[in-house]
């Protein structure tokens, strides 16, 4: 068993968002020692599937449903596999785009090593798009797609 002052490092999180998820009643069932709440590893994995919802853009109204459906059982096996899968997509899509973004990052980061060792951008017109490195073409490639 945890106090929240050791779940509170452990997770970097506040000790006051620790006690909002509580009183939300996103640990059901958690003990209680003479009034201190104790950290099973229950609530430790309650813990790590909050972050990881909460991380793929879910809310704590919707987090506190997903609570409720564990609490009713078994018959909520479909609403919580849907809502996983939900986020999933929503997480792979976010990936998609920050992948773009990286690839047009790294574009330009050579685009302007390259344009500071030419002292201009005449060669760089030229290269693009088709004469471009493989390497290169592949960001740009994926960054203007």
């Amino acid at each position: 068993m945890y106090t929240i002052g050791q779940v509170s490092k452990m997770f970097d999180l506040p000790i006051s968002t620790l006690r909002y998820y509580d009183k939300e009643g996103l640990f059901p069932g958690m003990e209680r020692q003479s009034g201190i709440r104790k950290f099973g590893e229950r609530e430790l994995e309650a813990l790590r599937v909050i972050k990881c919802l909460k991380f793929s853009g879910l809310e704590i109204k919707d987090i506190k449903q997903f609570m409720s459906w564990c609490v009713e059982g078994p018959s909520t096996y479909p609403d919580r596999k849907k809502l996983f899968e939900t986020r999933k997509t929503v997480v792979e899509n976010e990936l998609l785009m920050l992948q773009k973004t990286l690839d047009m990052l790294k574009f330009k980061c050579w685009y302007y090593d390259t344009a500071i060792h030419d002292g201009n951008e005449n060669r760089l017109a030229a290269l693009i798009p088709d004469d471009l490195p493989s390497d290169v073409k592949e960001w740009f490639d994926n960054a203007h797609s």
